[in-house]
């Protein structure tokens, strides 16, 4: 199957704003993510306690530097996504929260131009996913590593795969149940379908050793529940 381009991942997230704004009911098929979103930016503030500079990539609605605000409510926010909508949405409720600077870029993180060694933070929730192959993982992940300063920390949320294969089914069937659960079988299948589109996740023991070989000296582990992960690295 071919995957979704970014021009249609992006028109997708442009109708969506207002599910995704909605952390009750936008994220009810990834499991834990309040769970996760609690643990990445408590964690950021408790290893970068005097943080200036967050960026968001990927930000969608806003959700992951709202909660980053609830926390430290002096940072300056950069906030990156494809969709205008998504970015319009993410502004409008950052700039209430903040008295600092707010500036939003729509683009691909891959191909905006940002300043290295600038940030403290960078949250990436539900994003890198969209990557597709090694050397686009590596690449990106190595221009996050360029961009955070000395100390800062990459904070991610995201869905993960198992690198043992009989393994992988299993987690994903026990995923399958809960989408059910959720919604039934056409929810189940709608869930399925899409991440079979538009996603390629990685397993956290990729992400993780690729983290080691680019350099990031302290890597951790804060949450996982089937195939979906919270970890996080520091430079």
């Amino acid at each position: 199957m071919n995957k979704s381009s970014v021009e249609e991942i992006r028109d997708r997230f442009d109708k969506d704003v207002e599910r995704f704004a909605n952390l009750d009911k936008g994220q009810i098929s990834t499991i834990d993510a309040k769970i996760s979103l609690e643990l990445i930016t408590e964690a950021a503030k408790r290893l970068v306690p005097k943080a200036e500079h967050l960026l968001d990539v990927g930000c969608g609605a806003g959700n992951y530097t709202l909660m980053m605000l609830s926390k430290m409510n002096n940072l300056n926010c950069t906030l990156i996504d494809l969709s205008k909508p998504m970015l319009d949405k993410a502004f409008e409720r950052v700039s209430q929260e903040t008295n600092k600077k707010v500036k939003t870029i729509q683009g691909d993180i891959r191909e905006v131009d940002l300043n290295e060694n600038h940030f403290d933070i960078i949250l990436a929730g539900a994003v890198l996913h969209h990557l597709r192959d090694d050397s686009d993982w590596e690449f990106t992940f190595r221009k996050l590593f360029r961009l955070l300063k000395p100390g800062g920390c990459l904070m991610i949320s995201d869905l993960v795969t198992q690198d043992t294969e009989i393994l992988n089914l299993y987690i994903w069937e026990k995923y399958a149940d809960y989408l059910e659960n959720l919604g039934g079988k056409e929810y189940r299948q709608k869930v399925l379908d899409y991440v079979s589109k538009e996603d390629s996740p990685r397993s956290l023991n990729f992400q993780l050793e690729l983290m080691k070989k680019i350099g990031f000296r302290q890597i951790e582990i804060l949450h996982k529940n089937l195939c979906f992960a919270a970890f996080t690295g520091t430079k």
